[in-house]
């Protein structure tokens, strides 16, 4: 069994497949999510985080498929970057951190208030991992695509300068930017 086989296997045990989520469950989006990743060129490490990017639950979906305290279990299955950066994402306060994301590269921990730094590497990744968790969450939810295309055109575009550039013109092809 692969990795990917394993860590889809992993999320199927815990519930994945039983959580509505825009375009059917919370794991087919889950796999959308790494397998778009991987259309754009992102690394192995990025594609893995993408398929469990909300096991910890996320400013905008709060469900959890693991408790953050036992972070172990995830970096034992999916390694320590792509735990590292599951983490980042989950614990990212959208609403304090995103609009200055750009010019600041501070992401305010909502899990313990503290604010991080991640450095280049981290930060390009993190801002392409929701780049394209937003992406699909708008192509498989049309209110959502009406009510928020022209803040994520705006989002994006501010973050043309710290994310992958294959992943901004797939933001714009979707977004019609």
């Amino acid at each position: 069994m692969s990795t990917d086989d394993g860590v889809r296997a992993w999320l199927r045990r815990h519930g994945a497949e039983q959580f509505a989520h825009p375009g059917g469950t919370l794991y087919a989006h889950l796999c959308r999510v790494s397998e778009r990743l991987a259309v754009l060129g992102r690394s192995q490490d990025v594609q893995t985080a993408g398929l469990t990017h909300a096991v910890y639950g996320t400013d905008g979906f709060d469900l959890t498929l693991l408790d953050r305290a036992d972070r172990a279990v995830l970096r034992d299955l999916v390694g320590a970057d792509a735990e590292e950066l599951v983490y980042l994402y989950g614990s990212c306060d959208r609403g304090r951190s995103w609009r200055e994301l750009a010019r600041t590269g501070e992401v305010f921990d909502r899990f313990t208030g503290q604010v991080r730094t991640p450095d280049d590497c981290q930060l390009r990744s993190l801002v392409d991992l929701s780049i394209v968790n937003e992406l699909d969450v708008v192509e498989h939810d049309p209110a959502m695509m009406n009510r928020h295309a022209a803040y994520f055109r705006e989002l994006f575009a501010s973050w043309t300068p710290i994310a992958s550039e294959q992943v901004i013109r797939d933001a714009e092809r979707v977004l019609r930017a």
